[in-house]
């Protein structure tokens, strides 16, 4: 037959759309087309393609030959339509019969000796094939039943996590082609299996046991993993900043399938997935160098960036202050909306990024602010802190001041409150919160905080007198309101009292108030 349909695969953010690849031999001069809004990666595969088919001993048609990759409005880019592209050639040219296709979904890049390279998004991929069920891929060619995602041996691991997907790995493109004639089956698997017993025990997060001395920013930091909540920490160096937050995620309950799927589907697509990390809390700590892009996404080829490899995890900037403007704004809406919309002129895309804002600065240039060794000037002192605009430093919930650790606290034998006991406070009050309101204090909504946020009549009049006099905005107050909920979650009560409210207050204005500033910026 001069014409083969084969199923495939595209990659837009983390949306994973069907392609249809569609091989046409026709007389003429011999030629090789790719239509479809190819980049150049996917234009490449014309030559990796040609050399696979002669390694492997087949026929390249020396015909007219065009590929079209529809639908033709979307882009295409990377190497993982090599294969159908390939195997739409040989079934094209009659070399391979087309009776298997239809129960086939094929991704994977080829190497010049025919082998299966690996791929980036293969879990993307996986998990809309799951969605979509039996109803989905299939049906484009005739197949009733869920198809069968032929891919890459080495992406075997991170797509057999996902339930309801049948996958074929292969290890080459001759694999595939044994296959399609019947003469060797490849191997299928169903999805949903545990990576536990297939690596082994899982690497574990930093332990708060660690940490010597520093109660208030060990409660701090349990009440920001108990609500989820974005945390500003200041102090001189050598404090203990980044001590801390390398171990919030040891603290934090362990995800839902759900959740670590869509993690992965993101790391994924970034090719970093690591399957012995299942249900771990991501951590990414990028350098102050980072670019926006970096940060927030995008690109001539729109990737995820850090806010979205954080997603369901922990963001950590160290020296805050050092990061570009641009970058630091940026952040500003995906703190509200837990989502980064990246506009490009021939196509949109969201990328998730519900991820937990943990910061660290110092107070001044040179760290040291208050203490005889400072030697910086108050305008310096003024430029170093106005590099965090006032509608950033609203959106994070809490300010704290780390204060150094005595020597005799750091050098003391004994160790402090492991993870576990304290991993097991936050999940009880994360159980709590998520029976009451169906999501973490920091998810609430203004009109959650009405339902689920009942305050006492002496705290509401305490609050009310303290956010007057410190000109709070509305968008402080209820963050305030938020973290005084966590902290009444993590007593077990169920209104919100003058402790509470007490305590929260504190973790919003001490850090000014040690720094010397009259009030919040916010």
């Amino acid at each position: 037959m001069p014409l083969a349909r084969i199923l495939s695969r595209a990659l837009v953010g983390i949306e994973a759309p069907l392609v249809e690849v569609e091989v046409h031999l026709a007389n003429g001069l011999p030629a090789f087309h790719i239509v479809g809004l190819p980049e150049a990666a996917v234009r490449e595969s014309r030559e990796r393609v040609r050399a696979a088919l002669l390694q492997g001993g087949y026929d390249f048609p020396n015909r007219r030959l065009t590929v079209n990759l529809a639908p033709a409005d979307l882009p295409k880019d990377s190497g993982r339509f090599d294969l159908p592209i390939a195997i739409g050639v040989l079934v094209a040219s009659g070399q391979v019969p087309a009776t298997r296709l239809a129960s086939r979904v094929f991704v994977g890049e080829l190497s010049l000796s025919g082998e299966l390279r690996p791929i980036r998004g293969a879990l993307a991929m996986a998990l809309a094939m799951a969605r979509e069920g039996p109803g989905g891929s299939g049906t484009e060619l005739g197949c009733a039943a869920t198809p069968a995602l032929v891919l890459p041996a080495a992406n075997a691991d991170e797509v057999m996590l996902v339930p309801g997907l049948v996958s074929a790995p292969a290890a080459s493109f001759e694999a595939v082609c044994r296959d399609l004639r019947g003469d060797d089956p490849l191997t299928e698997h169903a999805g949903g299996a545990s990576p536990d017993e297939a690596h082994g025990s899982a690497p574990t997060h930093d332990d708060m046991a660690d940490v010597r001395g520093q109660p208030t920013a060990r409660r701090a930091l349990e009440i920001a993993a108990a609500g989820g909540h974005s945390l500003l920490m200041v102090g001189p160096p050598g404090a203990g900043k980044s001590m801390l937050a390398q171990r919030l995620p040891g603290i934090l309950p362990p995800l839902s399938d759900a959740e670590a799927l869509e993690t992965g589907a993101i790391a994924s697509l970034a090719g970093h997935f690591d399957a012995s990390r299942w249900r771990m809390r991501p951590f990414r700590a990028p350098h102050h160098t980072a670019s926006t892009v970096a940060l927030i996404g995008g690109g001539s080829r729109p990737r995820p960036g850090e806010i979205s490899l954080a997603h369901h995890g922990v963001l950590f900037l160290d020296e805050l202050p050092e990061f570009g403007p641009r970058s630091l704004e940026s952040l500003r809406e995906p703190l509200e909306t837990r989502q980064v919309h990246i506009a490009r002129a021939n196509h949109r895309l969201a990328l998730p990024a519900s991820f937990q804002l943990v910061a660290a600065m110092n107070p001044c240039p040179c760290g040291f602010l208050g203490e005889p060794r400072c030697r910086c000037t108050p305008p310096s002192v003024a430029r170093y802190q106005r590099r965090l605009s006032g509608p950033l430093l609203d959106r994070l919930d809490m300010h704290l001041w780390v204060a150094p650790v005595p020597a005799d606290a750091l050098l003391a034998t004994s160790a402090g409150e492991a993870s576990a006991p304290i991993a097991a406070r936050v999940t009880k009050a994360r159980e709590r919160q998520q029976q009451r309101q169906g999501t973490i204090n920091a998810g609430l909504a203004a009109r959650g905080l009405d339902a689920h946020c009942a305050v006492s009549p002496d705290a509401r009049a305490m609050l009310f007198k303290t956010a007057t006099r410190l000109q709070w905005s509305g968008r402080v107050l209820h963050r305030v309101v938020r973290v005084a909920r966590t902290i009444a979650d993590l007593a077990g009560e169920d209104e919100i009292g003058r402790t509470a409210i007490s305590e929260a207050v504190g973790l919003r204005r001490a850090l000014f108030e040690t720094m010397g500033l009259s009030r919040s910026p916010c």
